[in-house]
């Protein structure tokens, strides 16, 4: 039977994470639905994971946006779920997506959790907000705030393109306020950059690629700087 849902996941190196965070998804979603790990070349056992997990695996070019795309070519199912690796959902997860799917003229929307960081900070807190008035005022919920969409809504607007920055923004600005709305519940995503790099930095790194995007710079070159 073909499946309703499809979840489709990028990865590069994520082996360290990977088991859990499809143990805490697998605990979330309906059983049926169908997981597609889209890997841009990982070399930390993280496909031999996927594998021995039963999920389905695809390979691309690295480049989220190129990995996305990939994952979705190769998605049969009806509906289509992006999540990030890093990533975990909260209890309510899987019933806002049902609910989500089931309420009228949900096929001419995409979908979009609440982002929250697992680390419980003054920093934190203040990167949560700004995400959120970022969602309310802009209408641009980033990657790690999932996107459920249906099928035929991804076609009409192209899809993902194979960008290697920024995809999630250029496809919410493809989507339009209109045809976004809240699914009701939230990700938790990994702090581990933000520790690296430094709140701060980061934060002003962030706001700076998106600027530029807004501009008109060129992916790559976005992409250059971010790295």
């Amino acid at each position: 039977m073909t499946p309703a849902l499809s979840i489709v996941v990028p990865t590069l190196d994520e082996a360290a994470r990977l088991p859990s965070f499809l143990d805490t998804l697998k605990r979330h979603i309906r059983p049926e639905a169908e997981i597609v790990i889209a890997d841009g070349g990982s070399r930390d056992g993280t496909r031999e994971q996927a594998i021995a997990a039963g999920v389905r695996l695809v390979t691309s070019q690295p480049g989220r946006g190129t990995q996305l795309a990939a994952g979705a070519a190769a998605a049969t199912g009806e509906w289509l779920l992006f999540l990030h690796a890093d990533t975990l959902p909260d209890a309510e997860f899987g019933a806002a997506i049902e609910r989500y799917i089931a309420r009228d003229g949900a096929t001419a929307c995409a979908g979009y959790c609440q982002f929250r960081l697992d680390e419980r900070s003054p920093m934190a807190r203040l990167v949560e907000a700004g995400a959120a008035l970022r969602t309310r005022l802009l209408a641009l919920p980033y990657g790690d705030q999932g996107l459920l969409i249906h099928r035929d809504l991804y076609r009409t607007i192209g899809g993902y393109k194979l960008l290697p920055l920024m995809e999630d923004v250029d496809i919410a600005r493809r989507l339009g306020r209109r045809r976004l709305a809240p699914l009701g519940a939230v990700l938790v995503s990994s702090a581990r950059r933000y520790r690296r790099d430094g709140y701060w930095r980061r934060i002003a790194r962030n706001l700076a690629c998106l600027l530029l995007f807004h501009l008109g710079v060129a992916p790559a070159r976005i992409a250059r700087f971010y790295r």
